[in-house]
């Protein structure tokens, strides 16, 4: 009898589990990556890692959670079915820890945004033996500016991502000046910004 009650304690607090990170997910309304899941959950004292990533996956397989990965990254995001089931399971999660989650998604939502809205991924190309970086700026889900370069090295890789994601705006800005500057050559073949 012990065993049977310590396996329904178990499954609850699976679904408990499932619960509160489909009202994260519903409440944070962007894609969030695994590592921003694992934060909350640890911060929160919520569940462990190992909890976390198998309720994940069960999330994934029933349809409850969309997972997509860049290169790098796998985020998740609440699927139509995950958000019907969490409205008809919501006051299942006690309102101090919806409160909590909610004062979460206010305290972190800009954060996260802005780091899914600034992409720097890189892959290995096998045809031509070379890492493909891809950088990335996005504005409520719409690509603002995306380029894209070969690379011999995967350090090299690595430290273009780095660097993207620490000095965007000034990248951005740079790219843009540079690109609306009338550019003059001169006789030697040096770059020369055209006169006003």
């Amino acid at each position: 009898m012990e065993m049977k009650d310590e396996n329904l304690d178990r499954n609850a607090s699976r679904v408990e589990d499932k619960l509160l990170l489909l009202f994260l997910l519903d409440k944070m309304e962007i894609p969030i990556s695994g590592a921003q899941l694992q934060q909350f959950a640890l911060q929160g004292e919520y569940m462990n890692y190992a909890t976390l990533m198998q309720t994940l996956r069960e999330m994934d397989e029933s349809g409850f959670v969309e997972v997509t990965r860049d290169d790098n990254t796998t985020r998740y995001s609440a699927t139509d079915e995950g958000i019907t089931t969490l409205e008809y399971f919501e006051k299942k999660i006690p309102l101090p820890i919806r409160n909590k989650i909610v004062k979460y998604v206010a305290d972190n939502r800009k954060d996260i945004k802005k780091e899914y809205e600034i992409t720097a991924n890189y892959f290995y190309d096998h045809p031509t033996n070379e890492f493909i970086v891809k950088c990335g700026i996005y504005e409520d889900e719409i690509m603002r500016m995306e380029i894209s370069f070969p690379v011999v090295t995967r350090n090299q890789a690595r430290l273009i991502c780095k660097n993207w994601k620490n000095n965007v705006s000034m990248y951005y800005g740079d790219i843009i000046s540079e690109l609306v500057s009338p550019v003059v050559r001169d006789p030697k073949g040096f770059k020369k910004t055209a006169e006003k």
